[in-house]
């Protein structure tokens, strides 16, 4: 897919941060847009700043909830009429050691993280398969590449979704459907993922550092600006990527994870040590 223009996508995630970013430039580039956010006042601020000439749809949307997702297909068939893009961009945080993490944070992650992501691909492909040429973007993270301390409910929906992604992709091919797939692992991206995430008790256990800081130190983290992600993401869609690094950071942990597949984790470990020891 090499010109966006005339297209239609559907973005979750869009009220802030990459969605955002995506449908902006996807707006410029002339593509239609629905769009999908569980906040609707920074959604609606996403939809007052895109360009004139598409048409843009926009929903309230939990994508933890499957019914929720289903019914915005549906809303999308009727308004478009047709899908070739489909962004499974929302997600969430979650800090806390799997030991004590409670169950009602593990489930919420694991909801909006990796069964939003499966929902959202399952209730839009017969829209993509009609449209005979479309394409699927799901967004994982450099934490579906290696695993850290204290984000052990994170990893593990980000490691769920590459590996339902990389799946995917394969079926679609030896079932010779006309719908590709992208897996997304951004590196620290400029988002509001950090103000919007949870917190357990257990995390200032490990950590030693309050919920405050614990969040401005994952905001340190952010190096890439969204614009710059979504830029990556898309030249990504039009070279057919089955997978795309975004940010220095992520192709520096890939290339870890490639030479010091378990050993990674003493590194790890070393540096979280030498961390709490100021």
């Amino acid at each position: 897919m090499q010109d966006f223009r005339g297209r239609v996508a559907a973005i979750t995630g869009a009220g802030s941060g990459m969605g955002r970013a995506l449908a902006q430039q996807l707006a410029q580039q002339g593509c239609h847009l629905a769009l999908a956010d569980i906040d609707a006042a920074g959604l609606e601020d996403t939809v007052r700043n895109l360009p004139d000439g598409v048409q843009v749809t926009q929903h309230q949307v939990d994508v933890g909830q499957r019914e929720a997702i289903y019914a915005w297909a549906e809303a999308v068939r009727a308004e478009h009429g047709r899908l070739n893009l489909l962004f499974n961009n929302a997600g969430v945080a979650l800090s806390g050691t799997l030991r004590s993490s409670d169950d009602a944070n593990l489930q919420w992650i694991t909801n909006i993280n990796y069964w939003g992501v499966v929902h959202g691909c399952r209730a839009f492909l017969p829209l993509l398969i009609e449209s005979g040429e479309g394409h699927i973007i799901n967004t994982s993270s450099i934490s579906g590449l290696i695993a850290q301390p204290g984000m052990g409910a994170y990893n593990a929906t980000k490691f769920a979704v590459r590996g339902f992604s990389e799946c995917l992709r394969m079926e679609l091919e030896l079932e010779q459907l006309p719908v590709s797939l992208t897996c997304v692992h951004p590196g620290g991206i400029k988002t509001a993922i950090a103000a919007k995430s949870r917190y357990d008790q257990s995390t200032q256990a490990l950590s030693k550092k309050d919920p405050d800081t614990a969040r401005a130190d994952f905001e340190k983290l952010f190096i890439t600006s969204a614009d710059d992600a979504a830029r990556t993401i898309l030249k990504a869609v039009r070279r057919d990527r089955r997978r795309v690094l975004v940010g220095v950071d992520a192709r520096v942990i890939d290339w870890v994870q490639r030479l010091l597949p378990t050993a990674y984790q003493a590194l790890i470990k070393r540096l979280f040590v030498k961390q709490l020891a100021g």
